[in-house]
C-alpha cells in the first residue's frame, strides 16, 4: 500500500511539474511578438521614425489614455514631434496571447520622460494588438488607460 501512495504521488509531482514547465514555456509567435514589442520600446526612446514606420501597420489605431486616438502618420509624426521626450521604457506584467495571425499583449509601461522640458514619470498599462503581416509582426492597435489611483486609507 505504502508502495502504491509512494507512485501515485511521484506521478503527481511529475504531473504538475511538466505541466508548469509547458505553462510557462513561450511559443514561436509569442518570443517574436515579444521582441517586436522591445523593437516598440526602443523606437519610442530613440523617436526612430523608420523603426517607427516600420513596426506600425498602415491600419494602426493608437490610443492614448487621454482619449486622443491616432492614425500611423500622426502617431509617428507624435513621438517625432511631440513635446513629450521618452527617456526609458520599461515594461513589466506583460501577457502575450496569439490567436492566428494575432497577438494580444496587455502590460504595464513606465518611462522616464520630459515634457516641455520638464521631468515626468509615465506609468500606465497598454493593450497592443499585433498582427502578423508577411511574415512580421505589425502593430495595429494600441490603447493605453491610466492606472487606479489607490483610494487613501484613513
Amino acid at each position: 500500500m505504502k508502495r502504491i501512495i509512494c507512485i501515485l504521488m511521484l506521478s503527481l509531482i511529475f504531473a504538475v511539474a511538466s505541466q508548469a514547465q509547458s505553462a510557462s514555456a513561450q511559443s514561436k509567435d509569442e518570443k517574436d511578438v515579444a521582441a517586436a514589442v522591445d523593437v516598440y520600446c526602443k523606437a519610442m526612446v530613440d523617436a526612430d521614425k523608420n523603426l517607427l514606420e516600420k513596426i506600425a501597420a498602415p491600419e494602426i489605431s493608437y490610443g492614448h489614455s487621454s482619449g486622443l486616438v491616432q492614425d500611423k502618420a500622426a502617431f509617428v509624426n507624435g513621438v517625432i514631434n511631440d513635446p513629450i521626450d521618452f527617456l526609458t521604457a520599461e515594461v513589466s506584467n506583460q501577457m502575450i496571447r496569439v490567436a492566428g495571425n494575432t497577438a494580444l499583449v496587455r502590460h504595464t509601461f513606465k518611462s522616464k520622460a520630459t515634457n516641455n522640458g520638464k521631468p515626468s514619470d509615465i506609468n500606465i498599462q497598454n493593450l497592443l494588438v499585433w498582427q502578423k503581416q508577411k511574415g512580421e509582426w505589425k502593430l495595429l492597435a494600441r490603447q493605453a488607460f491610466r492606472l487606479p489611483t489607490p483610494a487613501p486609507t484613513n
